[in-house]
């Protein structure tokens, strides 16, 4: 059994992948090449922002967007503790202080209702992370960063093509950054992002940081990184793009077959999704006791799984004298002992889940 069948999904698309790719070998522009424009502009039309920067990652995505908007030394960005590093690093890289506020139980995205208490004179700008492939409370979000002067920033790494009211992740705030790593609901074959803003002006910013800060070649207006998507990797993207829609439609099925199936056992705690807004399922996420029993109990029964996140970042040694908590962040710590990540992918079958849901009710049981 797969956690996330990436040869099941080559193989669906095999022929549209090699002959994306091929094109790539054939003309040489392994750099900036035609298929990278292609892509922004193919990203624009999917998700309905008006400027897509691609870039070589997630994470360079989230740098490139701090870095744009002059986040520097005693700034402060609030965001979620409970999601992956690179979050935080983004903020810490540029100097600034992650500042944490807790996630709702349920969702595990940022609790809206508290970020306000979080904001002082050094806030710039508020940093959610539509974690699982579901999308937080973003119209509460964007009004509070209206009333306060501050830029909201979609941490989407895992949520693209999640919507949330009519409209797409990426495509909700003043930035988005989403991540094509492999894994990711959209990935590539490799490492790779893009960026998403409604800003024309911080479009062209952010287009001159990711090209060592030029505006033309060998002129440099500000400072900026190497962080160009290779040519490969967008027409990798591409090629996945055309079936896209049917994987993000297989993956929202997928996961109503899994909340069916453990609704009503009480020791398993699962994800809510909001009723204005949908799930990619970038991971199918549930809650257990005495995790690491279930987890070995589930390994010898073949099915296979993961902790997203096991510790929250208030807690990681990196980041625990660097970064700012507002209020209590109980419930992050609480997920970071409960989370199991189970088999999900757009590929996987009604009897592979059957047989996962069988194992964890076997589990949780003993």
């Amino acid at each position: 059994m797969q956690f996330i069948d990436l040869k099941a999904q080559y193989q669906a698309s095999r022929d549209k992948i090699n002959n994306r790719i091929q094109t790539v070998l054939d003309h040489g522009q392994y750099i900036m090449g035609p298929e990278v424009a292609e892509l922004e502009k193919a990203l624009v039309a999917y998700t309905g922002a008006p400027e897509c920067i691609t870039v070589s990652s997630g994470t360079e995505a989230l740098l490139i967007a701090l870095m744009a908007l002059d986040i520097r030394p005693g700034d402060e960005v609030i965001t979620s503790p409970f999601t992956f590093a690179a979050t935080a690093e983004v903020i810490a890289l540029v100097g600034a202080t992650p500042v944490f506020v807790d996630v709702e139980p349920d969702t595990c995205n940022i609790d809206a209702s508290l970020i306000e208490a979080a904001i002082t004179d050094r806030t710039r700008a508020i940093m959610p992370v539509s974690l699982y492939g579901q999308i937080p409370d973003m119209e509460e979000i964007n009004a509070l960063a209206e009333r306060h002067g501050l830029v909201v920033i979609e941490d989407a790494a895992q949520s693209f093509g999640a919507s949330y009211r009519g409209q797409k992740s990426c495509a909700v705030s003043r930035i988005g950054c989403t991540s094509f790593f492999p894994s990711k609901p959209l990935g590539c074959y490799g490492d790779g992002g893009a960026i998403f803003t409604n800003n024309p002006v911080l479009a062209k910013i952010m287009r001159e940081i990711r090209v060592h800060g030029q505006e033309k070649r060998y002129f440099h207006t500000r400072v900026g990184v190497g962080g160009r998507m290779d040519t490969i990797q967008c027409a990798v993207v591409l090629a996945k793009l055309e079936t896209f829609e049917s994987e993000v439609k297989a993956r929202i099925e997928a996961g109503k077959r899994y909340i069916a199936a453990l609704t009503g056992h009480n020791k398993v705690g699962l994800p809510v999704v909001r009723a204005d807004r949908d799930c990619v399922w970038a991971q199918f996420t549930i809650k257990v006791d005495e995790r690491d029993r279930v987890a070995a109990h589930l390994q010898s029964r073949g099915v296979p799984t993961a902790i997203h996140y096991p510790v929250p970042l208030h807690l990681q040694p990196a980041y625990s004298k660097l970064s700012r908590i507002s209020g209590t962040l109980a419930n992050s710590e609480e997920l970071g002992r409960r989370v199991l990540s189970l088999p999900m992918h757009p590929f996987i079958e009604a009897e592979t889940q059957a047989e996962v849901v069988a194992a964890v009710l076997e589990a949780v049981a003993a």
